[in-house]
């Protein structure tokens, strides 16, 4: 991308999650309420401690193609992990290709205690696009 943008300049830091031991019912209700297609899980109500994540995909694949109540079964036999991670001082280039490699749409993001300050989504990534392209256009213009 070629600028100096880091994660924490556009991450979304407002984050829906749910703890482990939420169930898979009340987190697609968050789902729904907020308009998004994942939740971050934690270790508690808090939402400090980010252990996995569940997107509707994982929702349906693990719980009710498999025939499990999802009033009954949580979050934690749902998500995803390892949860992989990414520091609000990490380069946005750095960030954005980790995404491409590991194939994922989201990367939450820690700080230095490793508690959940943010997300970084390639919508997120989408949306400040059209001004790196300006930045690159205008960076060319001046050689």
């Amino acid at each position: 991308m070629g600028s100096d943008l880091t994660v924490g300049d556009i991450m979304t830091k407002r984050v829906i999650s749910a703890p482990a031991s939420e169930k898979i019912g009340e987190v697609a209700t968050l789902m729904k309420k907020h308009g998004i297609g994942s939740i971050i899980v934690t270790t508690d109500k808090e939402g400090k401690h980010a252990v996995g994540i569940i997107t509707e995909r994982d929702i349906v694949g693990k719980i009710i193609a498999q025939g499990k109540d999802p009033y009954k079964a949580t979050a934690e036999q749902a998500m995803s992990k390892p949860l992989r991670v990414v520091r609000p001082e990490t380069n946005l280039e750095e960030a954005a290709k980790a995404m491409k490699k590991n194939k994922i749409k989201r990367l939450p993001v820690v700080n230095e205690k490793n508690e959940l300050i943010g997300v970084l989504s390639e919508g997120d990534i989408m949306r400040i696009f059209p001004a790196v392209i300006d930045l690159i256009e205008e960076q060319a213009a001046l050689r």
